[in-house]
């Protein structure tokens, strides 16, 4: 990618996480982000169709980075889901800065439901056949976001009792998997 278009996203996201962190989504204006970007509207149009579309980019890095951070994600097994949820409770915490500015307000059950979409495709892959499983679908999901809501409760837990508690439960649910 051209430096220029790396530095100008650079600065379109730089801007929109300042914003951001001070309003919620539906009140930031294109305008606004432009004049704190250094930027004129329609190098903005270029890049996105609208702040929700920009938002939305976000949220998909975000939610990429976070399973991308997890280490030999392929080699977790239905034998380890507790060091599967270890990994990701670590991933998802490692990111809490950028998730509290970006799944906030309206957002908040975004990061849950993309969360949830993202790992189930990760795992469908290496088990075809919880696809068209219903009970592991729902199982999954109420890990994945429980897990999530769990700290949204929770956001005084340090993070070693949160991770071992959130590892106790699934140890609980592995032989329902």
């Amino acid at each position: 990618m051209d430096l220029r278009i790396q530095k100008t996203e650079k600065a379109i996201k730089n801007a929109f996480l300042e914003l951001r962190a001070g309003k919620p989504l539906e009140k930031i204006t294109v305008k606004e982000l432009c004049g704190l970007a250094l930027i004129n509207k329609s190098t903005f149009y270029s890049h996105y169709d609208d702040i929700y579309a920009l938002s939305e980019a976000m949220e998909q890095e975000t939610i990429a980075s976070i399973i991308g951070s997890i280490d030999h994600l392929k080699d977790y097994t239905t034998d380890n889901p507790d060091a599967f949820t270890r990994e990701l409770c670590l991933a998802f915490m490692s990111q809490i800065s950028l998730i509290k500015i970006l799944f906030s307000g309206r957002e908040l059950s975004h990061l849950g439901i993309r969360l949830d979409r993202a790992l189930k495709e990760v795992i469908f892959r290496k088990y075809p056949e919880y696809e068209n499983d219903l009970e592991k679908q729902i199982l999954l999901s109420y890990s994945i976001q429980g897990t999530y809501y769990a700290y949204l409760s929770n956001p005084d837990a340090d993070t070693d009792t949160f991770v071992r508690t959130i590892e106790n439960i699934v140890k609980c649910l592995k032989p329902l998997l």
